[in-house]
């Protein structure tokens, strides 16, 4: 009996082992092979602070001819709608001067055009013959999307703004973006610097930026922009930079603001850097006859006149 037991014990023991190794009891199955790319350069923290604040003083005034991508929507609205390729115009005046014309294809009517600067900003839209004014900032948002356009959200993620060493404090971080590649489908990870600014506000300090540096060039891909009370308000992304009497700059720059759930892509098709540029150039008086909207600075609220009206008054 004995005898018996002890076989049935190493059968026991010996159908369990062949059943592991046969892969009964485990599976296995196959990941993405990632590699990174290790062919690439170094800088310091001071260095890359250095290229910001250079490319800041680099650029002073900015006239622009753009092709304009715009798509809205997401997982807010359910579904996302592209917008024709429109062609226009961008003039930029440091500090906060923007004005910033669109077109309609073929016909060439002005779609909009707006401009601002540190106090709010001016929108004209003669389509739906509005004349919006009102904060920089949306207090109200509008459920069509070009209502919640601000110039100041194109200022901020073209211009490279130089840190303050008495208001702002950088960070450095070692990350990496990953890719894949289209003919063997592994993983690619692209190393990055992360400059985190730091800076100080009403209530504190609070992250207000990050510029995304890639290693293989050292310019930066992206700029992420936060609001003071930590959400994303901007992501910025900068490719096919070119050179300009002596200043790189992206010619390609795509603007994503997550919380409209809209995005604008601007390719550069003419740039000229550093022109003077009259003060008239960023003049926009309502056209006669369209409505007037005057957003509400301390409240959400919004009131609205026609031109013709307004005057009158």
């Amino acid at each position: 009996m004995l005898m018996n037991l002890r076989k049935t014990y190493w059968l026991a023991l010996i159908l369990f082992v062949i059943s592991v190794s046969s892969g009964c009891l485990f599976r296995s199955h196959k990941v993405p092979v990632r590699t990174t790319v290790t062919s690439v350069r170094t800088a310091t923290l001071d260095e890359l602070v250095d290229t910001i604040n250079a490319q800041g003083k680099a650029v002073q005034t900015l006239n622009a001819t753009v092709d304009i991508d715009t798509s809205v929507g997401g997982a807010k609205k359910g579904k996302v709608t592209e917008y024709k390729e429109i062609r226009g115009y961008i003039l930029m005046r440091k500090p906060a001067q923007l004005r910033m014309i669109g077109l309609f294809p073929v016909v060439r009517n002005r779609a909009f055009d707006m401009v601002s600067n540190a106090q709010g900003f001016k929108l004209s839209i003669p389509p739906k013959d509005k004349f919006i004014v009102g904060p920089p900032d949306v207090t109200t948002p509008s459920k069509n999307a070009l209502e919640n356009l601000r110039p100041n959200v194109i200022y901020d993620a073209l211009m490279q703004h130089e840190l303050d060493p008495q208001q702002d404090i950088a960070v450095l971080e070692h990350s990496a973006e990953t890719m894949t590649d289209t003919n063997t489908k592994n993983e690619v990870a692209f190393p990055t610097y992360v400059v985190d600014v730091i800076s100080k506000g009403d209530k504190g300090w609070y992250l207000s930026r990050k510029v995304i540096f890639s290693r293989l060039d050292l310019l930066p891909k992206r700029q992420l922009i936060y609001d003071k009370t930590g959400n994303l308000a901007t992501e910025a992304r900068y490719d096919d930079y070119q050179d300009f009497n002596g200043t790189k700059f992206p010619t390609s720059i795509t603007i994503v603001r997550p919380a409209e759930e809209y995005t604008i892509g601007l390719k550069l098709l003419k740039l000229t850097l550093n022109e003077p540029l009259k003060d008239d150039q960023f003049v926009l008086t309502q056209p006669p006859g369209s409505q007037l909207v005057q957003l509400g600075t301390n409240r959400n609220t919004a009131s609205a006149v026609t031109a013709g009206d307004s005057e009158k008054k």
